[in-house]
């Protein structure tokens, strides 16, 4: 691995991701130095991760939590600083290398934009940034010379699986199309009645992953899959016919990539995010990893079905939206963000999410080719066109 200690920061630190990431660099000390980690209200877990891995720079952006921080809680040599313009200008620092972004939702776009902006290499954990703006931060990044490495399981294996010369994300000519795998959720064999009567608990209980609320969600409504469509139409250059989407509940097979002549390539591994993060961490290189590893020598079953897209409507949202791209994906995804937090709050019914989403899209303007302010816009008027609807 070259250049070491690979100099990092990471955006999100306290959340599932940024945890993992730092369970990578705990296993692997001696080829990372944590420079900066960021955090929107978590001061106590932050100040934990600070004095374990004593980084130059420590980020909270929620000004109330910043006002009442207690900075001798830092170890020496830590400087706190506050806001998100704190975290755009971190990112952009000559002392770090990579950026692991993992800040949540529509939250995230502005940093991993300025670490693209800088040249830097980005681990990409949110899928929204790509979702809001892929377009243009694809531009940005290949204008720059930035490089975008998928730390999503689904995207990391279609990666690891099209990678050719260690340095292209382009498709290879000989592709048929690439296929998504989904768990399939808590509600894999729930009929639509049931779903129709399904509680928060009862969405949060996913059966395979242990991930954020937000996510968990996602996973729940078939979303996230519908926004990893989307992220794989602009991250792999792919029109969104050569995307497809198949449901496996052991999660053990992480993408599919079928070639013109019928071969399908595919990449295993325990469900566990510590292996792409750690490979989007040392491309081009492989280390040891703390990630589980799949044991061939015991009994193994692996399930292939079709997803049943009445009861999962948000997939042919999400092919949808990739077809469309200009303010769709920004809509959908501002949309979906404030539809789940109704739902956490008691506000939506489970069944009521998807629609919620699909009627904000279809009643917004559509501009084939906005800017980042323009997309910033419709974020906010999708969030506020979700409260107008629930109300309605």
């Amino acid at each position: 691995m070259h250049s070491l200690p690979r100099r990092i920061a990471i955006l999100g630190s306290t959340g599932s991701i940024g945890r993992s990431t730092l369970e990578v660099v705990r296993h692997s000390r001696e080829k990372f130095a944590v420079v900066a980690l960021t955090a929107h209200r978590s001061c106590d877990e932050l100040c934990q991760q600070a004095l374990e891995f004593g980084p130059r720079h420590v980020v909270v952006t929620d000004n109330e939590q910043a006002r009442t921080f207690d900075c001798s809680r830092l170890p020496r040599g830590t400087e706190l600083l506050t806001g998100q313009g704190a975290v755009e200008r971190v990112v952009q620092s000559s002392s770090i290398d990579l950026v692991v972004a993992a800040v949540v939702g529509s939250a995230g776009l502005t940093g991993t934009w300025a670490a693209l902006d800088a040249g830097k290499t980005v681990a990409l954990a949110n899928k929204e940034t790509l979702v809001m703006a892929g377009p243009l931060v694809t531009q940005l990044a290949a204008t720059r010379g930035a490089k975008i490495l998928p730390v999503d399981s689904e995207h990391s294996a279609v990666f690891q699986l099209l990678e050719r010369g260690r340095d292209n994300l382009h498709p290879r000519a000989d592709l048929r199309r690439i296929i998504l795998t989904a768990s399939g959720g808590p509600f894999r064999d729930w009929t639509r009645s049931e779903m129709e009567r399904a509680t928060v608990a009862d969405a949060l209980a996913h059966p395979t992953w242990r991930m954020g609320r937000k996510i968990t969600i996602d996973s729940a409504t078939m979303m996230n899959k519908a926004l990893e469509i989307i992220e794989a139409r602009w991250l792999f250059n792919l029109p969104p016919s050569q995307i497809d989407v198949v449901i496996h509940p052991q999660s053990i097979v992480h993408s599919l990539v079928e070639l013109n002549d019928g071969s399908v390539l595919a990449q295993l591994s325990p469900p566990d995010m510590k292996l792409p993060i750690q490979y989007a961490l040392t491309w081009p290189e492989r280390i040891d990893s703390p990630a589980k590893r799949l044991d061939l020598t015991e009994a193994l079953r692996l399930d292939f079905e079709p997803p049943d897209e009445d009861r999962f409507p948000a997939l042919a949202l999400g092919r949808e939206v990739a077809a469309l791209g200009g303010t769709a994906g920004a809509v959908l995804n501002a949309a979906n963000e404030a539809a789940v937090e109704s739902f956490l709050a008691g506000e939506l019914s489970f069944m009521e999410i998807v629609p919620a989403c699909r009627a904000v899209l279809d009643s917004h303007s559509f501009s084939p080719a906005p800017t980042l302010d323009e997309l910033l816009v419709v974020d906010r008027w999708a969030r506020q066109e979700i409260s107008r609807w629930i109300c309605a």
